[in-house]
C-alpha cells in the first residue's frame, strides 16, 4: 500500500529529498505523497525512507491504496522503464 502523510506533518523538509521516486511534494500545507508513485521505496530499500526520517512519526500506510509487495514491484519497474524511456 502507498503511504500517506498526515496533519501532523511540520514541513521539516527531509523526507522529499530521501523519496527514490519523486513521490513526495510540498502541498498546500504540508507534504504530500502521490500514491501513483510511491512504492514504499521497493525495489530501492528495503524500509520506506521516508519513514525513516520523519521526525514526528506523521506518514503512516495509506489505506486507501493496499497493495501487495508484488504489486508494488511492479509499479517499482513501471516506473524505471519509464524514467529510462525519458532519459
Amino acid at each position: 500500500m502507498a503511504l500517506m502523510i498526515t496533519d501532523e506533518c511540520i514541513n521539516c523538509d527531509v523526507c522529499e529529498p530521501e523519496c527514490p521516486n519523486d513521490a513526495i511534494a510540498q502541498g498546500s500545507e504540508i507534504y504530500e505523497i502521490n500514491p501513483d508513485l510511491c512504492t514504499e521505496c521497493v525495489g530501492h530499500y528495503d524500509v520506506p525512507q521516508c519513514r525513516e526520517v520523519c521526525p514526528v512519526d506523521c506518514i503512516p500506510f495509506n489505506p486507501q491504496r493496499a497493495e501487495t509487495a508484488e504489486q508494488l514491484q511492479v509499479k517499482y519497474q513501471h516506473l524505471m522503464q519509464q524514467k529510462r524511456q525519458s532519459a
